[in-house]
């Protein structure tokens, strides 16, 4: 008789439908926030460039807390709903010009809250060694992408031809859609789950959500009638990157999570982390450039593109779908060929795959520094460029961002498991900040962005290569480097 294939577990489909939503209101906020800041409001370039910036950055720093609070207190599924919850706030609070940037407040603590417990809750569908691990991450990405691929073009088609602010409700509409599509399946999910983290959800979890969610309004507030002293503590801390990603190696030293077990962290565990660490500051270097769609992308796609098509002028905003249509062409392929080549000696280590996916992100900006030229020397240049750059960049997304993932999920240690997924998007948080502000930097010393970016990104890909050896030994109970992984 036929082995029947083994599926993914139904929680898979909770998580998949509400990470979808969520990302339709990020990504639909994302594509409009750059073109409504320079053409709504007349920002400066650079002026919204810092605020892009700004707000993305926070968007993926706020992780750790919101990660550190799960494991602490407040518990991930309760989490989940309070993140979703705050961020529907932000959205329809952007629909109002005079509460900017309260709403950005909101998106950035909603987001905390919700992005490391999500993540978090896809890894605890499967034990550590399940084969269905790297295909359930892959799967979930999908759903990221569905909705990152929907939003530029309802949010952005709405906020660029019928109103800006029809754009930024149509986001917090996804938003509320995804709170109710986790309310309603939570039960589903929690069968699911290897770590029973409540066996209910009762009304005590709901007074929890509904104070977390009030506490952090009024927390964006606070902030935002606080905004100067604000923005001042942020750009002195990312004058202070080194000391915090220090900060950030030694806390796991100090911390243990409710409810955990008592045996200390051991030496595998150390290693993990910092394999973890380190592959995290390789991540930097890519979200930097990747990043760029939001922003000078962004920008690029609206001044320097010809965008007529029979009369009808594509919204700028659209070309962002082009990344997200792009992984669902593709996701399916490179995982088919990732769980085919892994399996012999050919497949390519966690450290190997991502040193990759930076080498081809920087031909990607090679061929957009030729394009940026040409638009300086002729004018407006076809979309055909854009497209190409944003394969590129897709194809060096999947060698990276999934396999990311999947990889910390496995490595970090039971009890640090939410931390570590927020320290890893501290480099991203990072990473875009020093996206927004790496043009007007990089203008003061007369050295061109995008070639810029095809340096960095090469050579951060090569020396990732150079060190996969070592990191191949620190991840050495990862079955996923298994002792015949070619480098």
């Amino acid at each position: 008789m036929k082995a029947s294939r083994p599926r993914h577990p139904k929680g898979l489909r909770i998580l998949f439908f509400t990470e979808m939503w969520e990302r339709f209101s990020y990504y639909g906020m994302r594509a409009l926030l750059v073109l409504y800041l320079v053409e709504g409001l007349e920002v400066p370039r650079e002026d919204a460039l810092k605020i892009y910036a700004l707000y993305t950055a926070l968007v993926y720093l706020t992780p750790i807390a919101g990660g550190y609070l799960a494991d602490r207190w407040l518990g991930r599924h309760r989490a989940v709903l309070t993140g979703g919850i705050v961020m529907a706030m932000g959205h329809f609070a952007m629909a109002l010009p005079e509460y900017l940037h309260l709403a950005l407040g909101l998106l950035v603590i909603g987001n905390g809250f919700f992005k490391p417990n999500i993540s978090t809750l896809v890894g605890g569908l499967y034990d550590h060694d399940d084969p269905r691990r790297d295909g359930g991450f892959t799967i979930f990405y999908m759903g990221i992408n569905l909705g990152a691929l929907l939003s530029p073009l309802i949010c952005g088609t709405l906020g660029e031809k019928v109103g800006w602010h029809y754009g930024f409700a149509a986001a917090g509409v996804g938003m509320v859609i995804g709170v109710l599509v986790f309310s309603l399946g939570h039960r589903r999910l929690r069968a699911d789950l290897r770590e029973q983290a409540l066996a209910t959800f009762d009304l005590r979890d709901w007074l929890a959500v509904i104070a977390t969610s009030l506490a952090s309004l009024a927390a964006a507030a606070l902030t935002v009638y606080n905004w100067p002293a604000a923005e001042r503590f942020w750009h002195e801390l990312a004058h202070w990157q080194r000391g915090l990603l220090i900060l950030i190696l030694l806390a796991p030293l100090f911390y243990r999570r409710r409810n955990s077990p008592r045996a200390p962290l051991n030496a595998r565990d150390f290693r993990h982390i910092l394999a973890i660490l380190i592959l995290g500051v390789f991540t930097v270097v890519f979200w930097m450039g990747f990043e760029q769609a939001g922003g000078t992308m962004n920008l690029f796609a609206l001044e320097n593109t010809d965008r007529s098509v029979f009369g009808w002028e594509i919204p700028a905003s659209n070309f962002q779908s082009l990344n997200p249509l792009l992984i669902l062409i593709l996701a399916v392929p490179f995982s088919v060929l990732f769980m085919v080549t892994d399996q012999t000696r050919f497949g390519l280590s966690t450290p190997a795959k991502m040193a990759n996916g930076l080498i081809i992100l920087g031909l990607g900006f090679a061929l957009l520094a030729v394009a940026n030229e040409r638009a300086e020397a002729v004018g407006r240049v076809s979309p055909l460029w854009l497209v190409g750059v944003y394969l590129l960049h897709t194809v060096g997304e999947l060698f990276l961002s999934p396999v990311g993932l999947a990889m910390v999920t496995r490595l970090a240690p039971l009890q640090l498991a939410s931390l570590m997924m927020g320290v890893w998007f501290t480099g991203v948080a990072i990473a875009n900040y020093l996206a927004g502000t790496l043009e007007s930097t990089l203008q003061q010393y007369d050295i061109a962005l995008y070639w810029f970016l095809v340096s960095a990104s090469f050579g951060a890909g090569l020396l990732l290569l150079m060190l996969t050896p070592l990191l191949k030994r620190l991840m050495r109970d990862d079955p996923k480097n298994h002792p015949g992984a070619s480098t």
